[in-house]
Formats: C-alpha cells, structure tokens, sequence
C-alpha cells in the first residue's frame, strides 16, 4: 500500500512539493522501531482519532493513563491499556473490531511527536491497533512544556453538548497555542504511481502556534493558517477526499477537553487557511488528570497577527 492517496497527491501537486513529499514518504512504514518503542511507553497522553461508527462523525479524543499505557506488543501492533468513558463520542468505535484509527503521541518536554494509523482490536484492558502508517514529525510549531504532574483527584464531569460554541468556548479557542486535528479517508484506487491503492484509514495530526493563531469566525466555524511543514500533506489530502474532520483543544492546566466535529476544507490563496464548520460541542471539564508547565512557544511560530 502506497504512502498517498489521491488527495494528499492532488494538494502535494497544487503546491508543487510532489518530489520533496516522496522523499519524506520513504520514513513513512508500519515497522514500530526500538526508538519509536521506548518513546511511546515514556508517554502519559494519546490522542485518538476515527469516525463513530454510528453517525460517520469523526472525533479526536484524550486518552490518559501511567506511562506504558501505550506499549508496542509486536513490530506493527501497539496495546493500549485504557479506554475512554461511555460517555466519549468515540466510544462505540473503540468497540469495534477494525475500526480506521489514527494516533498521535506528543511529549511537549521534548518537543517530539509521533503518528501511528491502522487498524482498531478492541482487548479486555483497552485496544491494540495494528499498524499501516508509523512515523515522527518535527519539533515545529510544537511548544515546550517542561513538565507535568498527575492529579489522582480529578475526575471527568458530565460533558456538556451543545450544536455550536458558547462565549466561553470561543475565548478558551482564541487563547489556544495547540489543538489536534482527526481526518479519515475512504478506500479508493491506486494513485498514479501505479500503487496497490488505499483500503481508508483515519489520522491525527497536531497544530500549533502562538495564541491567536486559531481564530473564531462565528459560533460555528474556525479558521486557522495551515504552516509550512513536511510537504506530505496527509491531512489537508485527507480533507480534499473527504470534508469530515474532528478537533481537540486541551486546558494543560484545568484538564478540559473541548472537542468538535464537523467538515473542513482548505482556502489556497496568497495564505493557505484551514475553514471548520462544527457541527457538535463536547466541553467535558477534568477530562484528563494531567497538569502541564507553562508554555515556551515555539521559534518556529509566525505572529498570528501577520
């Protein structure tokens, strides 16, 4: 199976990045390597995205536990030793045998982060995913939080939903420097380089910026830059072949987890720009008993302002 699809090769030509992409793509396997191991069982946190079985909405969601929660079990499969609550919009898709995932592993110490999609095996402690993509990204746009502590008496309180975003939410996404972005895409035929094609799968990506850099159009739709990064353009490909997207937007100190969903689609002009329409609000406070450092933004960062 070949790196890219039809999307991602529709944008990578767009942009005129076709060649760069397919030198990256070559670190792109479903090999989990020793490094690749030891990060993931260092790791209190991992963000999980697919599509709810039920309604076909797509969502990214928090997954918490001690490190080693997340433990490779054999060279293309992890084992995940939690599962999110009833509550939790992907609930039902942690429940079902070869649910599309995408993960994301992001550890704000060091700067690094690293994505693992396949294949969803709900276990008796968790899931296992067995691996079709594993790779890392660059530090950029990543900020640096030094450390965390564990809050044993924080718990999740009843999520609150809503078709749009309150005042308040808007704020807290204005003042956002990260969020996590969920795409998926659906089987189709090989792309031009005359590949076994793509059977669908689903994707977490991170993005960051200084404090601004996600602005908030109205109750309903966010906006934010797309910046230069690794020229694979898994998800903006993701999104050109299917407009279903999820978002995560984390509190580091308070826990919160606001999550939405909803479609995208990507603005090409003199600033390539991201537009999200939510269609639902998850604002569950406590979400995740974790209580980071403040932030030292990244160099990499543009002024949001321009």
């Amino acid at each position: 199976m070949g790196v890219y699809h039809a999307g991602s090769r529709a944008v990578q030509d767009r942009v005129g990045v076709r060649a760069q992409a397919d030198h990256v793509g070559r670190s792109v396997g479903r090999g989990i390597r020793e490094v690749a191991a030891a990060f993931l069982e260092l790791q209190p946190l991992l963000v999980v995205g697919a599509a709810d079985p039920s309604t076909g909405r797509v969502w990214a969601s928090p997954l918490t536990g001690t490190p080693g929660f997340v433990r490779a079990t054999g060279p293309h499969r992890v084992s995940v030793t939690t599962a999110p609550p009833p509550s939790d919009p992907l609930a039902a898709a942690f429940a079902t045998p070869g649910t599309p995932v995408g993960t994301i592993a992001l550890d704000p110490r060091t700067r690094r982060r690293m994505r693992l999609n396949g294949r969803l095996t709900p276990t008796a402690r968790g899931f296992a995913v067995d691996a079709d993509q594993v790779f890392a990204n660059c530090p950029r746009y990543l900020q640096r939080r030094e450390s965390y502590e564990l809050v044993p008496d924080r718990r999740p309180d009843e999520p609150r939903r809503a078709a749009e975003l309150t005042d308040e939410q808007a704020g807290f996404v204005a003042l956002a420097d990260t969020f996590f972005l969920a795409t998926v895409h659906e089987g189709g035929a090989a792309d031009d380089e005359g590949s076994a094609g793509h059977r669908g799968g689903a994707d977490v990506s991170h993005r960051g910026g200084n404090p601004g850099f996600v602005r908030v159009d109205s109750p309903n739709e966010l906006s934010w830059p797309d910046y230069p990064g690794n020229s694979m353009f898994l998800t903006l490909g993701n999104l050109t072949a299917d407009p279903r997207a999820g978002l995560l937007f984390l509190d580091w100190t308070t826990g919160t987890a606001l999550q939405l969903t909803g479609e995208a689609h990507t603005e090409f002009g003199p600033e390539r720009r991201v537009r999200f329409t939510a269609r639902e609000a998850i604002e569950t406070p406590s979400a995740v008993p974790l209580r980071w450092s403040a932030p030292e933004y990244s160099p990499a960062n543009p002024d949001p302002a321009g």
